[in-house]
């Protein structure tokens, strides 16, 4: 008897673990919602971009916890039911969630077919369809030396790197992704390597410190220091496209929920994301009005 009982508490026990360790990820109630997003200029307008936009489209009853932090803090939190929807992107969520091994020359959509399907099986999690911009490495320079050089891809820089200096942070020099594997793609052999503060490369790069950068390709300083981002002819770098995350759960509870969010698809381009971020970090707008003005001058809100 006491060993029927022993086994009937493993088993509760075990399963009030299970429980807690779901913590409500797998539940919804219809109509609310929680936006969320990471701790970055970028990531803050989107926050506000889907709160502000469901709160013009839907009835729901939206509350923002922006700048919740990184994607391991926010995929958790999904995944407990403490957030509902966030924007990722592909890269990001192929990479260092599903921790895949990227390989060059793979597709965007490939990518995001993948973690599409890989995040609804093991999350219960849907990504809905990409907004439009893709924030991945890029490289950059100056555009009066493009120019000069009749530089348009990175194949084209090979023919000039060995005089010519590549600046990026040393994370870029260590990862297995990273330096090594492009100057090993590329053909490249620059005459110099500068390990350099992410913040301060574009700068370094506008005052020819510095030829080539590692840029993030939405980064507002591109434009604003007039470089030039050379084309990935062969796919080196990952895809780092952004869509909507949303718990299933919630677009169960919510129905037509999915098809009001997937109206912001290809809302947004490169350029776009850049103008956005711009206002933000040098026009010192707030994130909230910059996201505002772009979802009434596109017509997705009055």
């Amino acid at each position: 008897m006491k060993k029927i009982l022993s086994i009937a508490v493993i088993g509760l026990v075990a399963f009030a673990l299970t429980a807690c360790g779901k913590g409500g990820g797998d539940k919804a109630e219809a109509g609310k919602i929680i936006v969320t997003g990471k701790e970055f200029t970028e990531q803050i307008i989107m926050t506000h971009m889907l709160a502000e936009y469901l709160k013009a489209n839907t009835d729901l009853d939206v509350e923002v916890k922006d700048s919740l932090g990184g994607v391991f803090v926010i995929q958790e939190a999904m995944k407990k039911g403490d957030v509902d929807l966030y924007v990722e992107y592909t890269g990001t969520g192929y990479l260092n969630v599903l921790d895949k091994e990227y390989k060059p020359g793979l597709s965007p959509d490939q990518i995001y077919d993948e973690t599409k399907k890989e995040y609804k099986e093991k999350f219960n999690m849907a990504w809905l369809k990409p907004m439009g911009f893709n924030n991945t490495y890029a490289l950059a320079v100056r555009s009066e030396l493009a120019e000069e050089l009749g530089i348009k891809t990175y194949s084209d820089l090979a023919k000039h790197s060995s005089k010519l200096s590549f600046g990026s942070d040393p994370e870029f020099f260590e990862r297995g992704d990273g330096y090594d594997a492009l100057v090993k793609e590329y053909n490249y052999d620059f005459a110099k390597q500068v390990n350099i503060d992410p913040d301060l490369m574009y700068t370094a790069a506008k005052d020819a410190e510095i030829d080539v950068i590692t840029a993030f390709s939405t980064d507002a300083r591109i434009k604003q220091y007039n470089l030039t981002v050379l084309e990935d002819d062969k796919n080196f770098f990952p895809p780092y496209y952004a869509a909507p995350v949303i718990r299933q759960a919630v677009l169960d509870a919510n129905p037509g929920l999915e098809d009001t969010l997937n109206k912001l698809t290809d809302v947004l381009d490169d350029d776009r994301m850049q103008e956005l971020n711009a206002q933000v970090n040098i026009e010192n707008k707030e994130p909230e009005d910059v996201a505002v003005e772009f979802l009434k001058e596109e017509g997705l809100i009055d």
